[in-house]
């Protein structure tokens, strides 16, 4: 059998240093100072490397190969950050390894940029996130899952591109094969590459199937009668959607990549936000100021608002009146935009939040959203699905935080067994529950690892769509029926890799210890009482109308019993949106927020990425938050747990952690 070299197979060599992300510190310094580490598996490397560690979000105002100097600067080892600015770079590493779920969290494409920047030509992981998978191919970066390849290329072999290629679907493949997502492209538009056939034969579907073969084609549109796990083509998105974090960076590739003078495909279905950075100058340390991080804000917001102009396209922007932000992307989103058998794009993981009106919303990264501009369709590998019924009621003092965090620590997910797969929420318990709940389950697929979040159409979301929205009862009821008449939802019969059921009524209330959303307990599990300086209700998963319902349902009780928050715990609550907001001044919220001593705080991610009142600020101050993430250095250096917007005023009032007793 001829080799690789003689069939004419690209060949690659990385002559570059290996750099192993273990949990012990000591040996990634002894790595930077110049040591090749002679690693092998008793040694354990760091699991659940999340893009906020790879690039913190103060380092995300950066949108050019400055990236390069910042690769891992926020990965916590040992209770260390022992990666310095410019470490890799200097270093000469050409691969980079670590151990399971790669990449997880936010849809930031700044991370692998910042390590193909830095000099990283491959990464090595037991899995990568679907998300941070996608934006490695898209940009050139190649990932893999063979440990074998280290001692090969310890041995200066030169590694096929084969081995890369291999068990990735056509599109994937080639897209791997030209170097990038926009050389690809350029050959799809020009017909210089075919893209495979869709021929799955009629097959009952799940909800995602259903949505996905009515927006996917191989090289034609319409659709196509049905489609089943590995197919894989371009589906045409009815919303594409992105941030001032994503907006710059994506508009400079299309400019020097598309044309300077070239115009969006149909800017009327494009939207932008103002919403992640409204009240960073509120909370940036002076150190970070230094570093002129505020300034590369600024010029995010400029870039945006200019490309923005001069393509026509919406933006969501700051308040002319006060400060604050129209509202957090997703939760516009879902109030103004998505529609149940949507396809909907997103420059962020939580785009999913959607999926509450069964919308199939997904994040992509910044390649894959200026290239989504110039075609109009993103490339997708249809997933597989996993359906979580939650069974029976949940007790009255439980919201659907708590079944997530219950979720987060079920050995499947855990393992990584969900990851790229789509989450669909079904049982008693999610029939009971409003939409606004609902997007709590789908908004955080995201914290799964998941391709997306979503949930049945129903009478619920026929009422959502009536009072929330303006549409006619009549009009909401179609929106939610698929061509045939049916709500949208799955069919008899359909295929999932994993089913879950949770009993509702054994739940309890929940926290997430800090570190990982998966690391949930019981609250009366924790070993002694944990005293709280900061509470935080707010952000995309928790600043919706009924969270509200909840903060105001536990401070009006401790009024009626003569008590406030005490003055050792500060209480922000912040909106996701104006809707919210004004939906709070009318039901007499703002009042009840004010007598009981919580700080509102206008719509923007806020303390979620860093940004806004509600962060810690010394490692040992201690916070509990209703936000999605508590990844280290997610939001400052303190100790932040996760929990619902019941828990988290129960634990403002209490000054500790504490669940409410639902009195």
């Amino acid at each position: 059998m001829g080799s690789a070299a003689d069939s004419g197979e690209p060949m690659l060599s990385f002559p570059g240093r290996i750099l192993f992300l273990t949990e012990d510190p000591g040996l990634i310094r002894r790595q930077l100072a110049g040591e090749d580490l002679d690693w092998n598996p008793s040694i354990k490397l760091r699991d659940d490397i999340s893009t906020d560690e790879i690039t913190p979000a103060h380092i995300c105002f950066y949108f050019d190969q400055a990236l390069g100097d910042w690769p891992y600067t926020g990965l916590k080892c040992g209770g260390e950050l022992p990666i310095g600015r410019q470490a890799v770079r200097r270093g000469g590493f050409s691969v980079c390894v670590s151990g399971k779920r790669r990449g997880k969290g936010s849809s930031r494409e700044q991370s692998p940029y910042a390590e193909l920047c830095a000099g990283i030509r491959l990464v090595i992981a037991e899995n990568h996130e679907r998300i941070y998978r996608q934006n490695c191919q898209n940009l050139g970066l190649l990932a893999s899952t063979d440990f074998g390849l280290i001692a090969r290329i310890r041995r200066g072999e030169s590694i096929p591109l084969e081995e890369f290629t291999r068990g990735q679907d056509a599109i994937s493949a080639g897209i791997i094969r030209a170097g990038g997502l926009f050389d690809y492209n350029q050959q799809r538009l020009a017909g210089e590459t075919v893209l495979p056939p869709l021929a799955t034969p009629p097959r009952p579907m799940t909800l995602a199937e259903k949505i996905l073969a009515r927006h996917l084609a191989a090289g034609a549109a319409g659709g196509v009668a049905a489609v089943k796990p590995g197919d894989a083509g371009f589906a045409r998105a009815d919303l594409r959607f992105s941030h001032e974090y994503v907006t710059p960076m994506a508009a400079i590739f299309f400019e020097q990549l598309v044309g300077a003078g070239a115009g969006v495909n149909d800017p009327d279905s494009i939207v932008f936000f103002r919403d992640h950075l409204t009240f960073l100058d509120e909370v940036l340390p002076p150190e970070k100021r230094a570093l002129g991080l505020l300034d590369l804000a600024g010029q995010l917001k400029l870039k945006q608002e200019e490309f923005a102009r001069r393509q026509g396209i919406r933006l969501h922007g700051e308040l002319a009146d006060r400060k604050g932000a129209e509202g957090i992307c997703h939760s516009v989103v879902l109030e103004n935009y998505a529609l149940p058998g949507q396809l909907l794009v997103g420059s962020d993981s939580h785009t999913p939040h959607s999926g509450a009106i069964a919308a199939l919303a997904f994040g992509i990264g910044t390649t894959d959203v200026f290239n989504a501009w110039w075609t109009h369709d993103v490339r997708v590998k249809v997933p597989e699905s996993v359906r979580i019924a939650i069974r029976g009621k949940l007790p009255r003092n439980l919201a659907a935080k708590d079944v997530i965090l219950d979720i987060l620590r079920q050995p499947l997910v855990k393992s990584g067994g969900a990851i790229g797969k789509v989450i669909e929420y079904a049982g008693e318990a999610v029939a009971a529950m409003s939409v606004d709940e609902r997007a709590t389950l789908t908004n955080m697929a995201a914290e799964i690892g998941g391709f997306t979040g979503i949930v049945a159409a129903d009478a619920r979301t026929a009422q959502f769509l009536s009072a929330r929205r303006g549409y006619s009862p009549a009009e909401a009821e179609r929106l939610c029926r698929d061509p045939h008449g049916s709500y949208w939802q799955s069919d008899p019969g359909a295929v999932y890799s994993a089913e879950i059921e949770i009993d509702a009524a054994a739940l309890r209330p929940m926290v997430a210890l800090p570190g990982d959303p998966g690391r949930g307990i019981f609250v009366d599990e924790l070993p002694a009482p944990v005293p709280v300086e900061i509470a935080y209700g707010g952000t995309c998963t928790a600043g919706k109308n009924e969270d509200m319902d909840m903060y105001a349902r536990v401070l009006a009780a401790a009024l009626r019993h003569g008590r406030r928050v005490p003055a050792s715990v500060r209480f922000y609550i912040q909106f996701g949106s104006q809707a919210t907001r004004e939906y709070c001044r009318q039901r007499g919220y703002l009042e009840i927020f004010a007598r009981a001593g919580a700080q509102v705080v206008e719509p923007s991610c806020g303390a979620c990425i860093n940004a806004g009142p509600g962060v810690t600020t010394r490692p040992e101050q201690v916070a509990i938050s209703a936000q999605n993430r508590n990844f280290p250095g997610r939001s400052g250096p303190g100790q932040l747990y996760l929990a619902s917007p019941l828990t988290v005023a129960a634990s403002a009032l209490a000054g500790e952690i504490r669940a409410w007793d639902g009195e």
